[in-house]
Formats: C-alpha cells, structure tokens, sequence
C-alpha cells in the first residue's frame, strides 16, 4: 500500500441532491493517506440529456491527476458518444477508450503517470446501465439483497492474466509486472505502450465490463457506487446491510455515507493496509417517484435471501480475508489484496 501519515485526516466532504427519482448523499474522507486521490460525481441530469442521471467514483492512484479529469470529462464524453442515442452499452464503452485516448493526446496528461478506477451508473429509461474498469465497485440492494453491478479486474483473474502476458507483461505477487494491483484502469499510460496491440488488448486497458439491470419500483431501493478502501473492509452484503438499517430508521443519504467511511477507517495503520486508504462513497436511495418516507418503510422489510449462487459469489467476492491465489479458478470472483459540469452539490472531484 502507499505511504501513510501518523494519524488520518478524518473530516469528510460532503454532499447530498434530490429529484423525485432519487435521493442522492456522497462523502469522501482522506484517511491514512497522505494525500486524497479519488475524485466523484453525482448528477441527477446530464448537460444534453435530461432525464438521464450520471453517478461515478473515480479511486485514483499515483497521483490524482487523472482521476480529477476523468470526474470532470467522463460523462462528456459518453454523451458525446455516437451510439448514446441508440446503445448506452455501446456509448459507455466507447466512451471510456475515448476518455483514455484524450488524455493521452493532451499535452499535459500524456506523460503523467497517475491512473484511476472508474464505476459508473448511468440510470436512463426506468434502467441502470454500470461501466466499470478496476476494482471500485457498485452494488444495488434488492429487497435488502445485494447484487452487484460490477465485478473487479485484478491482475490474478485468468481472462485479465491471459491479456497482460499476451501484451507482454507478467503477473507477479498479484500485480501486473509486479507494480500496479489493477488490470483495467484509466490513464497508466506506462502500461499501454506496445505497438501491436490495440488499446483494448493492453496489459492494462480502460475497456469496460458494463452490466444492465433493469430497475423495479417493488424491489429496487437504492444503489451504491464506493471505492475499493470500502470494499477492502466490508463485503457486499455487509455494505448493503448496514446502509438498509440507516435508511430504514430515516437517516440522511449523506450521514449514511458519512457513517459507513468512519466504519471502515483502521484504528492504526497495522491491518495490512485494511481501512487504511482514501473512501468515497455515492449513495443513491431509488424512491421511484414517491415520498422518501415509503422507501424508508420499504427498508424495514426483512432482506430477501440470496439464491446459492449469489450466496456463493458473495464468500468469494469482494471478502478481505479471500486469498487471490486461492479465489482464482472459482469463478467471476476474487478475493481483495491489500493495495492500493453540474451545480456544485452534484460533482465533486478532490
């Protein structure tokens, strides 16, 4: 993990915005960290599309560089996108490449070597549409279930490890040549430079997974988009378990926030870098055009168990105590390792 100061930096920024589809709170916290590298994004409507919401986190690393142009441009981007009108799948994807491609050419980018994790979820037409390069993560809560919109690229995985060997590199202690703990990312540039190889076949490239859901008035309660400081610590139901409980004592979506970054920040620096990383998090609470206070209701409700596949994902997926090595081969999942333009309440970028 990167470097760390003697006591973290525990004041949180943020911020909360509402329409009568969502109710939206984010919060970010440095941490242990000596400097604060993700940046976020919540807009309930995009510049040319207005009844489209955008929401991402950006986890940045080597810098924040990247991260901050990436939470400032992505959503751009993908509007700009020649398909955004007909496939969103497709505008995602091509937007993401056309993100990265933009730094690369832009005389102040191209040579900085910081990179980020990008999750976004573009919720359009009663549908949540998530891209996602890296290892932030998203999840929905169905009846108190989690299921996850997004699974993380890492290095060990067999389809990412084929990939980087192909490009010419090598996975060592679970990291691409030994430096970087993610297999798809925005910017890295160092790690996209073989000249045989398109942008989508380098050993680290930022082509999305995307994964279309959609969402439903009667099981859909909220979304959350968190960077992997969040899912180090806690797993995916667990996330979904403790935000369901706020919610259904009415809580605010920002305090929800606010509480899960404390929940998971380490007492001290000594748990292998558990809890130890910059958090954010984006919580977005689905009313579906009713009274929070129905959600609320809705959310007291007993979760609704999982099917033994989900149950299964969930061991594996996203536990900090799952080795990669012995997560590999099991299936979509891995374990964690230790690494590392609208109004001003919707976008944020630290």
């Amino acid at each position: 993990m990167g470097q760390t100061l003697s006591e973290p930096v525990t004041t949180k920024e943020s911020a909360t915005c509402s329409n009568k589809q969502f109710v939206v709170g984010s919060s970010c916290m440095q941490g242990w960290r000596i400097n604060m590298e993700d940046a976020h994004t919540h807009l309930l409507s995009l510049p040319n599309d207005h009844g489209t919401a955008f929401f991402a986190v950006y986890d940045g690393h080597g810098g924040a560089k990247v991260s901050q142009y990436a939470g400032a441009h992505l959503h751009l981007t993908i509007e700009k996108q020649d398909a955004y009108n007909e496939d969103i799948e497709e505008a995602l994807r091509t937007g993401f490449m056309a993100l990265d491609e933009q730094m690369k050419n832009d005389d102040e980018m191209k040579d900085d070597m910081s990179g980020t994790t990008a999750v976004a979820v573009v919720v359009k037409d009663g549908f949540a549409y998530c891209a996602n390069v890296g290892d932030s993560r998203a999840v929905v809560s169905m009846n108190g279930r989690a299921v996850p919109l997004s699974y993380d690229h890492k290095p060990a995985n067999e389809k990412e490890a084929k990939r980087i060997v192909a490009a010419g590199g090598w996975v060592e202690f679970n990291r691409v040549n030994g430096n970087l703990a993610l297999s798809r990312a925005l910017g890295d540039f160092a790690f996209k430079r073989n000249p045989k190889k398109s942008a989508e076949e380098q050993m680290v490239t930022a082509f999305p997974d995307v994964i279309k859901m959609a969402l439903s008035e009667d099981s859909h309660e909220f979304i959350l988009l968190a960077c992997d400081g969040i899912w180090d610590v806690m797993t995916n139901q667990e996330v979904v378990d403790f935000v369901r409980e706020r919610v259904s004592i009415g809580k605010a979506a920002q305090t929800i926030c606010e509480e899960l970054l404390s929940r998971c920040l380490a007492p001290d620096c000594q748990m292998g870098g558990l809890g130890c990383d910059n958090m954010t998090a984006v919580l977005v609470l689905l009313t579906h055009g009713q009274p929070i206070e129905e959600l609320t209701k809705k959310c007291r409700l007993p979760r609704e168990e999982g099917t033994e596949e989900e149950n299964h994902h969930d061991e594996l997926y996203g536990t900090p105590s799952s080795s990669p090595v012995e997560a590999q081969g099991k299936g979509e999942g891995e374990g964690k390792d230790d690494d590392d333009d609208g109004p001003p309440t919707e976008f944020t970028a630290n």
